[in-house]
């Protein structure tokens, strides 16, 4: 990894502080513990004695930046001081060249199915963080050769989208309920006779329009059906797609307190609804590289334990078409997985281009 010279320190910090906060949220991030003075006066580069670490621990903890889990323990960083470090401390360099050939080298497609390329990502990005990886996949807006629905029971229906050039994607729908069998062939029919070299957006702009004539062209249970299946890939108002999360077992397998894994589950709830999805692809579009959500900050989490580190991913026009990050507990390892994140959306955004 290559070296970058030291950043300017944050303002409000001087050298101690900066050195006291930076090795608090380097032990943090590697043991989870909280860090006393004694453990700071052998570790930190500058000779500071355990009085005066429990003062500069003091201010930092006035300012915000430390907590103390225990009346008698150390420190641990706050989701302010994880971004102070994160944001005014943290070094990292670009990613090694032999990283960056086992990355393309796992990700090329090779035939290999778009979606299954996109699961590929998300489970190695699991394995290289240790937490859980993440994919946002784009909708497609080709055209389409053949529209299936399959029932799956409690209100929900597979559509089974064939576009023209043999891409199969496979989404989940909310349909109406007491829908009867019948009503989803009646759908398939209905759209397939006017699928044909239609975009998404053309074929429910057709349907809109036929329905608005004569809604008793087709069963209003059917035309319900037809209608969640079209606006679930076509709202142009936002981007339609879907959400990859390989490794959830690493995330929770590294989380103990009982707040933190109940936060964790309504975060996996959240990225489940597109919504949230379209709200992570928005983030990421106001970035060029890597975002960084810690904790409370953001309103994806609600509350603290919870980190995310996410990128758009672009194609050869500059376009998002995409998004991939990492979900971990808020003492993830920064400096590992920012660069890894950053390239595997630069290889994901060509892959997609």
């Amino acid at each position: 990894m290559a070296d970058y010279p030291p950043k300017p320190l944050p303002p409000g910090l001087d050298p101690r502080a900066a050195a006291v906060l930076r090795e608090i949220v380097e032990q943090y991030v590697g043991t989870g513990e909280p860090v006393g003075s004694r453990t700071l006066a052998r570790r930190l580069p500058i000779a500071l004695s355990p009085a005066t670490i429990r003062n500069v621990m003091a201010d930092l903890t006035d300012a915000g930046l430390l907590f103390a889990p225990h009346t008698s323990a150390g420190r641990l960083p706050t989701d302010r001081g994880l971004r102070l470090f994160v944001d005014g401390l943290l070094q990292f360099g670009d990613l090694p060249d032999d990283e960056r050939e086992v990355i393309s080298r796992q990700l090329a497609a090779h035939g290999r199915s778009l979606q299954d390329t996109l699961s590929d990502a998300s489970a190695m990005l699991s394995g290289l963080s240790q937490a859980a990886g993440m994919v946002l996949a784009p909708k497609s807006d080709g055209a389409i050769k053949h529209i299936e629905f399959a029932s799956l029971g409690s209100g929900r229906a597979l559509v089974i989208l064939v576009a023209a050039d043999g891409q199969v994607e496979n989404r989940v729908i909310q349909i109406p309920p007491g829908l009867p069998p019948s009503a989803l062939t009646e759908a398939a029919n209905y759209l397939n006779a006017r699928a044909a070299g239609r975009t998404l957006s053309d074929l429910r702009r057709r349907v809109s329009e036929e329905m608005t004539q004569d809604r008793g062209q087709l069963d209003i249970l059917a035309a319900g059906v037809v209608e969640a299946g079209l606006a679930t890939w076509t709202d142009v108002a936002s981007r339609g797609g879907s959400l990859i999360v390989r490794g959830q077992g690493r995330l929770l397998a590294d989380v103990t307190q009982i707040a933190n894994l109940a936060a964790i589950q309504v975060l996996f709830d959240r990225l489940e609804t597109q919504e949230t999805m379209m709200r992570l692809l928005e983030l990421a579009e106001q970035s060029d590289g890597v975002r960084i959500f810690i904790g409370a900050e953001s309103a994806l989490f609600g509350s603290s334990g919870v980190s995310m580190i996410v990128a758009p991913a672009r194609n050869q026009a500059d376009r998002i078409v995409g998004a991939i990050g990492v979900i971990g507990p808020t003492r993830i390892n920064y400096g590992r997985i920012i660069p890894i994140v950053d390239y595997t959306a630069r290889v994901i955004g060509q892959l997609l281009g």
